[in-house]
């Protein structure tokens, strides 16, 4: 269907006009200028002839039903004509027309209507709302831009109008003249058609090398993680991403809860699924002329080759601060070259062959370097001093570069001497910056993506195969009570004997409701224990005494007991406490939190990080969205920078870094099983030398009535 979308044989515009300043004026005129080789149909019911074309009164009129309609009429009248379409079988309708979702309730319902007519006809709808579609393989050009865009192998959906506006204009002038697009889609509200099928569609196009887009949201984000990971496997894509700023939807009340959001969801999406993430407009540009020379790197060893220290230092810096490597040069190799270059050439890695170096001193390195097996990638910088010959230095990149399989990125710093060699090398596929710090950044998202399109990441997602010995049924049925006596908020024990089931395990533990009570758990646990006030409405025990270590005798439990629960009443009187839990007391390890929440968009999220009191303070957390294989979830470990206290430090032992993992699985599991789980802390999972145990747990349940018929 979007083969046809792109490729159509017929267009009817309904709201073409003779007036050169309304949209359907536009829209035909574009098509007309652009060489649209296919059959047009201007319908405008007060026109006999429109820019040449014999006009018709409405699609009906028409001798053939045309393939595609683009629509330019006041909202009322478009869903009219979208029905009539239909009801005659076009294939398709790009509404450009404004006035529906975000004029208000009377444009909602409108809208509402067009997804009515989608539903019972099977015509495909872009927009409404939206500046139209692009295709410069076939001269197609359906919007109201200005000009016409460069032909090339960049593919581009933008939810705002006005911003692909202003990309198309960049890209009939210079920011991208040697990249050219093939395709574009102004997506507008998404009615029917979103960034998925066109994610999708690109993925796919033999006319596509690059994927670029502009999202404000996902519609549906499980199949957005599904189709992104299969995308990226094949052709690098690069979104940007705004709106991600804002608070939640809803107060969260557990630790995870409170540390993720929007923002958060979509890094954790493209993370795993190997999107690559555009900051802003301008890393979109930089990020699109790096890829635009189609090389990757195969490793991380880059060598740098300047005229000039200072630009040289920084890209150093760059590199180091990137986590790249400044291979030097073999023993051979830097003897050779030292009976080229000066005396005061630096052949260590940056290579710098000192500003008086002419056009063959950068050959005699580039040549030697492009066959050295220790190097997976060059930065060429340039200074325009006064006895450089920049035109002659960029032939001889270009002539390495066509030599070489190895990515070249170029930096010519400066703007009148260099701005003709810049162009050049673009023109010959060479990524080139102005700045040193952004073409190591360049070659840096470079070897990123090859990692990811070479790697296992994203092929597997966390199967239940990945997960043994769990108790489904039994979990289920303690969930179901409780939801049924309408009890939510689970802590301590409750919340761990619903997680035993998945083979999470915690120190011998027992709930006291008298402090006799206390004194006989503690001496059936064995002193020192460790005591904690249970009560659901308290997530932060620490902050109104309800927690204290260490406790080696019978007089301090009865003590204990009597102080916190005195304390709990006089700091939140409106507290249900459900009595005190009293603990073995482990000790040693390191402690971590553990847990769920749920993303609006992206469904189930679980987090690891620091754990105890520090959470909320250090933030030092990392989130993946569920399922999760083995490799996600070590790889959120590996994020933390409290990962090498977890690896041993100072003589340290490192701790069961595979038990986080296995919980963190676990976990996922849990949670695709039991969607209805909308926030979880296991909060200290103290992980030791081996195994790991859940010290504290909370456990929140969704209060939907759907849930409760459900279970």
């Amino acid at each position: 269907m979007l083969e046809r979308l792109f490729k159509p044989q017929s267009i009817a515009v309904i709201g073409a006009s003779r007036d050169s300043e309304k949209v359907g004026h536009a829209v035909l005129r574009n098509l007309l200028d652009g060489g649209f080789q296919g059959r047009l149909y201007p319908v405008n019911p007060q026109a006999e002839e429109i820019l040449g074309l014999r006009c018709y009164r409405s699609l009906s009129d028409i001798k053939e039903v045309p393939e595609q309609i683009v629509v330019a009429v006041p909202a009322h009248s478009a869903v009219a004509v979208v029905k009539e379409a239909a009801k005659l079988g076009v294939g398709s309708a790009v509404i450009l027309s404004a006035g529906f979702r975000e004029a208000g309730p009377e444009g909602l319902r409108l809208e509402d209507e067009l997804k009515e007519i989608v539903r019972e006809s099977g015509i495909r709808i872009i927009g409404p709302n939206c500046l139209g579609i692009i295709n410069t393989g076939n001269n197609l050009n359906a919007t109201f831009a200005k000009g016409t865009i460069p032909k090339g192998r960049v593919s581009f959906f933008s939810q705002s109008g006005a911003l692909g506006i202003a990309i198309l204009d960049w890209a009939i002038g210079n920011w991208w003249r040697w990249i050219g697009f093939s395709k574009f889609v102004s997506l507008g509200n998404k009615v029917d058609l979103n960034e998925i099928d066109f994610l999708e569609y690109f993925m796919d196009d033999p006319e596509t090398d690059l994927i670029l887009g502009y999202i404000e949201d996902v519609t549906d984000g499980r199949r957005f993680l599904e189709i992104a990971r299969r995308a990226t496997k094949i052709k690098p894509v690069i979104l940007i991403k705004s709106g991600g700023t804002g608070a939640g939807a809803r107060a969260a009340s557990s630790h995870t809860g409170a540390l993720a959001g929007s923002e958060v969801a979509f890094n954790s999406a493209f993370r795993q699924t190997g999107i690559i993430r555009a900051g802003g407009i301008e890393e979109l540009f930089d990020l699109t002329l790096a890829f635009s020379g189609k090389r990757l790197p195969h490793g991380k060893r880059l060598l740098i080759v300047t005229n000039a220290g200072g630009p040289g230092i920084l890209a150093a810096d760059t590199a180091e601060r990137e986590g790249l490597e400044l291979p030097l040069l073999g023993k051979e190799l830097i003897q050779e070259l030292r009976k080229i270059l000066p005396g005061n050439a630096s052949l260590y890695n940056p290579i710098d062959i000192i500003g008086d170096a002419d056009a063959e001193r950068y050959r005699a390195v580039l040549e030697r370097a492009i066959n050295d097996n220790g190097i997976d990638g060059i930065v060429v910088i340039l200074t325009p001093q006064a006895i450089t010959d920049v035109d002659k230095v960029a032939d001889i990149v270009v002539e390495v570069h066509r030599r070489c399989t190895k990515p070249i990125i170029a930096c010519f710093m400066g703007e009148a001497s260099t701005r003709k060699a810049i162009e050049f090398m673009k023109s010959e596929g060479i990524p080139s910056f102005s700045f040193p710090e952004k073409a190591v950044q360049a070659f840096k998202r470079l070897w990123d993506y090859y990692k990811w399109k070479t790697s296992l990441s994203g092929k597997v997602t966390g199967g239940e195969m990945e997960v043994e010995d769990i108790q489904k049924e039994k979990a289920e049925a303690l969930i179901r009570s409780f939801i049924m006596n309408e009890r939510f908020e689970l802590t301590d024990g409750d919340a761990m004997e619903i997680l035993s089931c998945y083979g999470f395990r915690g120190p011998r533990s027992g709930l006291a409701r008298s402090s006799e009570e206390a004194v006989r758990i503690a001496k059936e646990i064995g002193f020192p224990v460790v005591m904690k006030i249970s009560s659901p409405d308290i997530l932060h025990k620490t902050e109104v005494g309800g927690v204290r270590l260490n406790i080696s005798s019978e007089a301090e439990v009865r003590e204990a007991f009597i102080e916190m629960t005195s304390n709990v009443r006089r700091l939140l009187p409106s507290a249900f406490i459900e009595g005190v839990r009293v603990y073995e007391m482990i000790k040693g390890g390191k402690e971590l939190i553990v847990g769920i929440t749920q993303d609006r968009t992206f469904g189930p999220m679980i987090m690891v990080g620091l754990g105890g009191i520090y959470v909320e303070i250090m933030k030092d957390v990392s989130f993946r969205i569920a399922p999760l294989s083995r490799e996600d979830a070590l790889s959120m470990i590996e994020e933390l920078k409290a990962y090498p206290l977890l690896k041993g430090v100072r003589g340290e032992r490192p701790v069961d870094i595979d038990a986080v993992v296995n919980s963190l699985v676990r976990l996922s599991r849990f949670v695709i099983d039991f969607p209805h789980v909308i926030e979880l802390d296991i909060n200290p999972l103290v992980v030791l030398e081996r195994g790991a145990l859940c010290l504290d747990a909370r456990i929140i349940l969704s209060k939907e009535l759907n849930v409760r018929r459900h279970l």
